[in-house]
């Protein structure tokens, strides 16, 4: 576990994210529940987060699980869709929360020094859709992210079927343009030697394509030559996720891989970052000055006056609406004199405002008096 430990030194604290994905058979959430357990053995528990909404149970206990969150079934119900829609449906609606999920996991990072996210079993569906690509952008700008292809060892002697899984693997790698291990898994039924032999080898690649006459063969054996940069740069590792062997040297090699995100990958994303702060402060800055522009114009509009008027126009828009109606102690008093309400007489102004009814019912009121009086 010491590279184990070589990977955590190296991220400066921050947790490690492992992006497991691959085939539907893989044995992805058995490689999942492998790790977890090896992490355990060694007190340093992860924090697991579960991404696969249409699992009906999973080996192991997840912190995050998206079925808490989106019913896969009433999704599909509502929606009217296909089980893949829907596993797509779901992990968007999802992914509008994500923001949730990655305080979880700033909240985490000083008790758990790996964060494992199992994907669904379609590998398209997360890959491909909208909603990966947010989740995955989302964890590798805040955190050292690897992504780990897990395939199928017993699955692939055939050299097409192989070829498939490495063409698969490289359009992910350029995709996600994170770290990359690719984990030749089930070796507890047949070593992973086969393959390293064929991506190292080129001859011995072609001897075993000989015996294959089909156009898939012959598009194969020009793939095979495009794939040797790709082959060179490309961590592998053989694990059984069922007999457990082979996970020292899969931290090994996510040791570097997180020693290569700090080294190419951090300074992009930090690159990215500021480049998008920038355009972001420089569109403020146009707003803002698009603002002081028309509430310049609108102020000039409704001067009375032009005289005065540069003055103003040194001021700023709020400056300009504070002191809009404000006058000065000269002007003040000058507007004291000239009041014209001065001029009124409020006691005529009252009794002109007095209804002729309401004067004769004066008038009649006093005649009733006299009268009653004289009698």
């Amino acid at each position: 576990m010491a590279a184990a430990g070589g990977a955590e030194s190296s991220a400066s604290g921050a947790p490690i994210c492992v992006l497991v994905l691959g085939m539907a058979g893989s044995g992805k959430t058995a490689l999942v529940q492998r790790l977890i357990a090896s992490l355990h053995s060694k007190n340093s528990p992860p924090y697991v987060i579960n991404l696969d909404p249409a699992v009906y149970e999973l080996p192991f206990q997840a912190n995050i699980d998206i079925r808490d969150t989106v019913n896969y079934k009433e999704v599909m119900k509502q929606y009217a869709l296909g089980p893949n829609g829907g596993i797509v449906t779901s992990l968007n609606l999802f992914a509008t929360r994500f923001d949730q999920v990655m305080k979880f996991i700033e909240k985490r990072q000083t008790a758990s020094q790996y964060v494992l996210i199992d994907t669904p079993g379609q590998i398209e569906v997360f890959t491909w859709s909208a909603s990966g690509t947010i989740i995955t952008e989302a964890l590798a700008s805040s955190f050292p992210s690897v992504v780990v292809y897990v395939m199928d060892t017993s699955r692939s002697t055939n050299p097409v079927t192989f070829m498939s899984n490495m063409l698969y693997a490289c359009s992910i790698l350029y995709k996600t343009k994170l770290p990359f291990i690719v984990v030749m898994n089930k070796t507890d039924i047949i070593d992973h030697s086969f393959a390293l032999e064929w991506m190292q080898d080129f001859e011995a690649f072609q001897d075993a394509l000989s015996q294959e006459t089909s156009y898939a063969s012959n598009l194969t054996r020009s793939m095979s030559l495009v794939l040797d940069e790709f082959y060179n740069s490309l961590q592998v590792v053989g694990v059984s996720a069922v007999q457990g062997t082979g996970m020292d040297e899969f931290f090994e090699h996510l040791s570097k891989a997180v020693d290569e995100y700090e080294r190419e990958y951090r300074p992009e994303y930090e690159r990215l970052r500021k480049q998008l702060e920038r355009a972001q402060k420089q569109q403020q800055e146009e707003q803002l000055k698009s603002l002081r522009r028309d509430m310049g114009s609108v102020a000039m509009e409704n001067s009375p006056a032009v005289s005065g008027s540069a003055a103003e126009s040194s001021l700023g828009p709020s400056e300009l609406i504070l002191t809009r109606g404000t006058l000065d102690p000269e002007e003040e008093e000058e507007e004291a004199q000239d009041s014209d309400t001065d001029d009124i007489d409020h006691k005529v102004t009252e009794e002109s405002h007095e209804e002729p009814a309401f004067q004769n019912f004066l008038q009649e009121a006093k005649l009733h008096y006299l009268t009653r009086s004289n009698q």
